[in-house]
């Protein structure tokens, strides 16, 4: 599983970042954000990309989990 930790960044950073790490075309990724924007864009790029997406609210913002849809 690939993580990407953009805590701290904002956008489009956060989305830049999520969308190198998707280059590798990975089965399953942790993005962990921590404003609003962020988690909204990074969601809606998973989405496109094909990707199954759960979002957990942590103390520190939002982990985004995406899984490759099948």
């Amino acid at each position: 599983m690939v993580e990407v930790d953009v805590r701290g960044f904002s956008c489009p950073v956060p989305l830049m970042r999520t969308k190198k790490a998707l280059e590798a075309e990975p089965e399953a990724i942790t993005v962990l954000v921590d404003s609003g924007t962020a988690k909204a864009n990074v969601v809606n790029l998973l989405k496109d990309s094909s990707y199954d997406v759960a979002i957990e609210e942590t103390a520190e913002g939002w982990t985004i989990i995406g899984k490759k849809s099948s």
